[in-house]
């Protein structure tokens, strides 16, 4: 899974694929990558 935000509005998406707009403001092609926060390691 990945987390994309929208350049424009800051709306986050975590998804597999990268969205081709934004779900929140519509706008299509500003979505971006961004690093996924890492998942807690179990000890």
């Amino acid at each position: 899974m990945a987390v994309f935000t929208c350049e424009k509005c800051g709306n986050k998406v975590d998804t597999r694929c990268k969205p081709k707009k934004c779900p929140a403001c519509s706008e299509s092609g500003t979505m971006c990558k961004t690093e996924a926060p890492a998942p807690p390691k179990k000890k």
